[in-house]
């Protein structure tokens, strides 16, 4: 990680502001950090609490029918949110998102208790609208805050934050339910600890800085844009359906959060005992922080060229994610829905292999994701277009979720829906490999060139303080 603090080295210029400060408030180091706590407390403990498999209930269609719901109101809230994140700011948005996290984990605290799963689809659609704002937000923060230079470094120190959430949140039911190993549903102190972490993020989320006031190392802001207006924002997310740019995206972003259904029921629900499935958890989030670490050093550190660093990125993980899915082809042959597994408990032997499995799916998603996310913000740098980008991603990647929820809920074969993950994965790297070459310009390094073509004028600014020191 230590490409944080090359941020000079990536922005070079004669008007070059130094940092006065290593943990400046409004440097995008901090913000970014910010953001990742955000994430930490909300969707890395619904990451957790998703992992467990049904939810952690014994009978997962509830929770498959809450995830659909969520999923199809994400899809159309995802690609709006970038317009929404522009018109209110990123407070607002992301508050107004945290909170139905809450909601969220909530309902299955109520379903412990009823077994009605109307209130579960309810809290999941409402929280598919909240994340399509938060996720929106996030997005135009790790990827126009940065230096062009270093936004691998940041997407992945962005990674590592978030999921640590999923880690934690992994240990929450391990602890809870430790001597509950016959258990088949988590106790309520599972779901109020995760609601607890969630109310957390929701108050974070307010310490969040517009991206105006958010200065770069070598003093330029990483947007002058004030709020935009809803018409202006509408016409703009419609245009993104045409963007061939966009639209060469949508396989692997369709891909991307597939494969959930299938690795959380499939998998970690399907082999191991309840507490077990807990301690993978730690190990699948905690996968995901080494994969977007080391997918991040490939895209920033690998090569001088900021093409050749895209194209040896995207062939790493399309490698790396033809070995893992292989052997996820070779472990389903054990068992399917007609003749289940054995449920294997950490203690014992045959534990190694289906684990060393599942926490190569957490490695692979998060190399997979960080790919896409470093893809898109190569393509701009200022925050009003990313915004839209990651938003109209969001949106694709949470349609694709909310047919994989449905597919499961159906009882579609577990080897198929394992072939299909596969297959959507593999489809996306060729055309994410084509976007790079015709898209993705070679680095640039003067406060000029960063700001060539962005919607806003380019000032020199103290670091501190945000005031200006001279205009170029």
């Amino acid at each position: 990680m230590g490409g944080l603090n090359g941020d000079e080295e990536a922005a070079q210029g004669p008007n070059q502001v130094p940092r006065k400060s290593l943990l400046r408030y409004n440097s995008p180091l901090v913000q970014v950090s910010l953001i990742g706590l955000v994430c930490f407390c909300c969707p890395g403990m619904f990451n957790a609490l998703s992992g467990m498999g049904g939810g952690g209930q014994v009978d997962t269609t509830a929770a498959n029918n809450a995830n659909t719901a969520l999923y199809t109101t994400f899809a159309v809230f995802g690609v709006l949110g970038g317009g929404i994140y522009n018109v209110l700011g990123p407070q607002l948005t992301l508050f107004s998102g945290c909170l139905t996290y809450v909601l969220y984990a909530g309902s299955f605290l109520y379903y412990n208790h009823h077994k009605n799963q109307t209130f579960a689809i309810f809290a999941g659609a409402l929280l598919g609208v909240g994340a399509g704002f938060l996720w929106a937000g996030q997005g135009a923060m790790v990827t126009a805050y940065p230096p062009p230079g270093r936004k691998g470094t940041y997407i992945s120190l962005f990674w590592s934050i978030f999921n640590m959430g999923g880690v934690i949140g992994g240990l929450i039911p391990f602890i809870l339910n430790y001597n509950r190993s016959e258990a088949s549903s988590v106790n309520d102190a599972t779901y109020i600890g995760f609601m607890c972490f969630m109310t957390f993020g929701s108050i974070l989320s307010l310490a969040i800085l517009p991206p105006r006031k958010v200065v770069r190392d070598d003093g330029t802001h990483c947007s002058n844009v004030k709020y935009s207006k809803v018409s202006t924002e509408s016409i703009e997310v419609l245009k993104l359906f045409g963007n061939w740019k966009m639209l060469l995206i949508v396989p692997a972003a369709w891909a991307s959060n597939f494969f959930y259904s299938y690795q959380f029921n499939h998998v970690n629900g399907a082999l191991f005992n309840l507490r077990t499935r807990g301690l993978n958890n730690v190990f699948y989030w905690g996968a995901q922080m080494l994969g977007s670490v080391g997918i991040g050093y490939i895209f920033d550190f690998s090569f001088k060229s900021r093409r050749k660093r895209g194209l040896v990125g995207i062939t790493t993980v399309a490698i790396l994610g033809t070995g893992i899915w292989a052997g996820g082809l070779a472990n389903q042959k054990n068992y399917s829905l007609k003749n289940p597994p054995k449920k294997l408990d950490f203690k014992e032997s045959d534990y190694v292999g289906p684990f060393v499995l599942y926490f190569s799916y957490g490695l692979l998603d998060a190399m997979f994701q960080s790919m896409v996310y470093w893809v898109i913000g190569a393509l701009a740098n200022d925050s009003e277009t990313l915004s839209r980008y990651s938003g109209f991603y969001k949106g694709v990647q949470s349609a694709g979720a909310a047919v994989a929820w449905q597919v499961d809920t159906h009882k579609v074969s577990m080897m198929s829906q394992l072939v299909v993950n596969w297959s959507l994965t593999t489809i996306g790297y060729p055309l994410l490999a084509v976007l790079v070459m015709l898209a993705v310009k070679d680095d640039v390094d003067t406060p000029e060139e960063i700001n060539k073509g962005d919607s806003y004028p380019v000032s020199v600014v103290d670091a501190n303080n945000g005031g200006p020191v001279k205009s170029t």
